[in-house]
C-alpha cells in the first residue's frame, strides 16, 4: 500500500534501536524524511547512516536526551516544520509502591508524559497552519491494564492519554490526528531487561523466563519492532485522517476484552 506520504518529514525520538528504530524504518520505507534522536551516539549515527543507504531517504540524527530541554531545543530546531511527530522515550525501571519516592515520580512524568506533551506543543501550530499533520506517542498496554511493578509508567502514561484525548479532539478539524500506541512485549532491550529480572526473582534463566511469558501471550511470542513499525506507519499516514483521539493496543492479544 502507498502511505501517500511519501516527501513528508518526520521528527522520531528514540529511535536509535528498539519500537523507535522500528517506527522510522517504517517511515523511510514510505518516503518520508527524518530526524532522529536518541542519547547514545555510536548507535543513533549507526542507525541515521543505515537507513539512509537502504532507503535513499534524508536522515538527521541529534543526540542527547529529549528529556532535557536543551537537547529539545535542538532536535526541534534540526526538525524545522515536521509533518509527523512520533514521540517515544524509555520506561521508568521496575519497582514497588512503598519505595518510590516524590522525586521518582517526578522523573517518570517528567519523561513518559511532560516531554511529548511539550513536542506537540512545538509541533502543533504548525501542524494545524499547514492543514495536515500526524502525531502518534508510544505509549505502553499498561494504559488499558496496569502492569504492578510498572507503576511509575502507570501513572506518567496514563497522565498523557488524558492529555490527548482532550487535545486530540481540539486539532482534528485542523486536518491533524493525535493517536497513542500501546506496545505489549516486544523483542526489545527493554523486554530483556524485564526479563532477567524475572530471572532472578523465581532462580530461572532469562530465556525461561521469556518463554514463560510468550506463552501467556494468545499469539505465543513477542511482537517485533518491525510490525510496531508498520502499524505506526501507518497511523502516520494519509489514509488515517479519521482515526482520532485513539488507543490502540498492539500486544498480540494480552489484554483480554471484549471492547
Amino acid at each position: 500500500m502507498d502511505l501517500g506520504i511519501s516527501g513528508r518529514r518526520a521528527l522520531v525520538s528514540a529511535a536509535s534501536k528498539g519500537l523507535g528504530r522500528g517506527v522510522a524504518e517504517a517511515l523511510a520505507a514510505a518516503g518520508v524524511d527524518l530526524v532522529i534522536n536518541a542519547r547514545g551516539a555510536e548507535a543513533l549515527n549507526a542507525t541515521a547512516a543505515e537507513i539512509a543507504a537502504r532507503y535513499g531517504v534524508k536522515v538527521d540524527a541529534v543526540v542527547g536526551d529529549i528529556t532535557e530541554p536543551e537537547t529539545r531545543a535542538r532536535v526541534l530546531a534540526a526538525a524545522g516544520a515536521v509533518d509527523i511527530l512520533v514521540t517515544n522515550a524509555g520506561g521508568p525501571p521496575p519497582g514497588h509502591w512503598q519505595t518510590w519516592s516524590r522525586d521518582d515520580f517526578l522523573r517518570a512524568i517528567d519523561a513518559n508524559m511532560l516531554t511529548p506533551v511539550a513536542l506537540m506543543q512545538a509541533c502543533l501550530p504548525g501542524m494545524i497552519e499547514r492543514g495536515w499533520g500526524r502525531v502518534v506517542n508510544i505509549t505502553s498496554a499498561a494504559v488499558k491494564s496496569p502492569i504492578a511493578e510498572l507503576g511509575l509508567s502507570n501513572t506518567a502514561r496514563a497522565g498523557l492519554t488524558g492529555f490527548v484525548a482532550g487535545t486530540a479532539r481540539q486539532v482534528a478539524r485542523n486536518g491533524v490526528t493525535i493517536n497513542n500506541l500501546l506496545p505489549g512485549l516486544h523483542a526489545t532491550d527493554r523486554a530483556t531487561a524485564l526479563d532477567a529480572g524475572a530471572a532472578a526473582r523465581e532462580g530461572i534463566t532469562p530465556a525461561e523466563a521469556a518463554a514463560r511469558r510468550a506463552a501467556g501471550i494468545p499469539a505465543g511470542r513477542y511482537g517485533t519492532p518491525a510490525e510496531f513499525g508498520a502499524a505506526c506507519a501507518f497511523l502516520c499516514s494519509a489514509h488515517a485522517g479519521y482515526i482520532v483521539g485513539q488507543n490502540i493496543l498492539l500486544d498480540g492479544g494480552a489484554f483480554n476484552a471484549t471492547l
